[in-house]
């Protein structure tokens, strides 16, 4: 009778329960009934002293929630002297059917009625919970906004790629209609009766036109940018005098420089539109005819000495593009003279000096090499010619001449375009006073010839002879094999 009547207390005790431990606790009961088992575990016996009686229904609640109700068929065989186990089985039996879920809840319950300090242990696991969580949350929320202002900066780069890539494009459209009847024109006469190979020349001029544009357009913002730095320092030199002697205010000359950029501004977009607005032949003829001028006036005033040398670099941009057909043009070239074809050993220079005709107005080169690169770059010598022949020079790169105009002093300079600070040295030598001036049409450049025909063009300055260099110079073991021809149009 008294075992009975235990058993329904317990059972009534567990089944009316009013809150879920899951809701009370605010863990889920699996968790919760974890936590509480660790706690016994650990403390049992020393924060926690509870009486036989009270430890065989914790014990029994936990055979429950992992076993299941008691059945003797699967029970173990108890000695006769084993009191402990018995009195175990005894207490399993009393719980009766109860589910898993109940006998954890019992458990909880049980352990929190005896212990006061499991109550404050699930809270303080709580709250660490609760923490961990929040500190999380606050990660997942910085890298989330660290994700978005990526995300806005390469959205801003490609809007930005964007609209350079459209100004590009509008420039380079613009530029094609100016020069597209002049490069017809000559591609027409290059090749007759083949509208394929007159659409490719066509396209590679107006590609290289591009590029020179640009590169000039460079130029000039680096001059204004110079001299608005320039115009500033003065300024603010004039500014400390002033305000030594009259401490007057500074507002004045910060007006004074912005007006200077806002016309320098002006001045650069009414030059633009003006090139815009000219014809491109006409602008072509303006160059030829003031370059011929300069040559008349080096002429008539050559001695007056070399101040007059910086008129001469006003000469019209020459023209390169390439072309396919390599091994025709080798078989082409071999199969004459012989004269076309070097050999360029390892750390030489040969400068091939090509006479203005009488009868030309243009000077055209077609070079290629086999297997290896080369350096290229044209040179104007503003002096009338000795002879009508064309002659080849080889020399050492110590041995380079001195082929600098002063006007190029000032552009950036490039490993593998000679050494712009020698050529410097050599103009400001005594005896390199008596040379005529010397002017860079195309800046020497490593050229990947040895994949296609490289083809250039340029018009006559005025009378003078063309200096054609192919630099092996920055070769130390290799020697290259040079194809190369040069002829010029009446």
């Amino acid at each position: 009778m008294e075992t009975a009547t235990s058993s329904s207390d317990t059972q009534a005790a567990t089944a009316t329960a009013p809150v879920p431990a899951a809701e009370k606790w605010g863990f889920p009961l699996q968790e919760l009934y974890r936590l509480a088992f660790t706690f016994y575990k650990q403390n049992s016996g020393k924060a926690i002293h509870l009486s036989y009686e009270d430890n065989l229904k914790l014990i029994a609640f936990k055979q429950q929630a992992s076993l299941g109700p008691f059945k003797t068929n699967h029970a173990p065989a108890l000695g006769v002297l084993d009191v402990i186990g018995r009195d175990r089985q005894q207490h399993w039996q009393l719980l009766g059917d109860i589910s898993r879920e109940q006998a954890m809840e019992g458990f909880i319950d049980l352990l929190d009625t005896m212990c006061r300090a499991f109550r404050p242990y699930i809270e303080a696991v709580r709250q660490d919970r609760d923490e961990t969580l929040r500190k999380d949350l606050r990660r997942m929320e910085l890298e989330k906004e660290v994700a978005q202002k990526k995300e806005r900066e390469q959205q801003e780069l490609l809007e930005e790629g964007y609209k350079e890539e459209l100004q590009r494009r509008q420039l380079q459209d613009a530029l094609n209609k100016q020069t597209y009847q002049q490069f017809k024109l000559y591609a027409e006469k290059q090749f007759p009766g083949n509208p394929e190979q007159q659409a490719v020349l066509i396209h590679q001029l107006q590609r290289e036109h591009y590029h020179q544009y640009m590169q000039q357009l460079h130029l000039q913002n680096q001059n204004q940018i110079q001299t608005q730095t320039q115009n500033q320092n003065q300024n603010q030199t004039q500014e400390k005098a002033h305000q030594e002697r009259e401490e007057v205010a500074p507002a004045n000359n910060n007006n004074s420089s912005t007006d200077l950029v806002n016309a320098m501004e002006g001045l650069k977009l009414g030059d633009f539109e003006q090139q815009q607005q000219q014809p491109e032949e006409q602008h072509d003829q303006e160059h030829v005819e003031q370059a011929q001028t300069q040559v008349g006036e080096y002429g008539q005033e050559q001695h007056h000495g070399n101040d007059e040398y910086d008129d001469y670099v006003m000469i019209r941009p020459a023209k390169i593009w390439t072309r396919p057909d390599i091994e025709q043009f080798k078989t082409e070239v071999s199969a004459g003279d012989g004269d076309g074809v070097i050999t360029i050993g390892h750390g030489d220079t040969v400068t091939v000096r090509v006479p203005t005709n009488m009868n030309g107005k243009c000077i055209f080169w077609e070079f290629a090499t086999d297997n290896y690169d080369i350096g290229f770059g044209i040179y104007f010598e503003w002096a009338k010619p000795v002879t009508s022949e064309v002659t080849v020079h080889v020399s050492d790169s110590d041995e380079e001449e001195d082929c600098v105009d002063e006007d190029y002093l000032s552009t950036t300079e490039d490993l593998e375009s000679g050494t712009l600070s020698q050529d410097h040295n050599g103009l400001s030598n005594p005896s390199a006073a008596s040379k005529a001036p010397i002017s860079i049409i195309v800046p020497i450049y490593r050229r990947e010839c040895y994949n296609e025909v490289y083809v250039g063009s340029h018009s006559y300055p005025g009378e003078g002879v063309y200096l054609l260099k192919f630099d092996n110079s920055y070769s130390i073991w290799r020697s290259k094999t040079l194809y190369y021809r040069v002829y010029y149009e009446r």
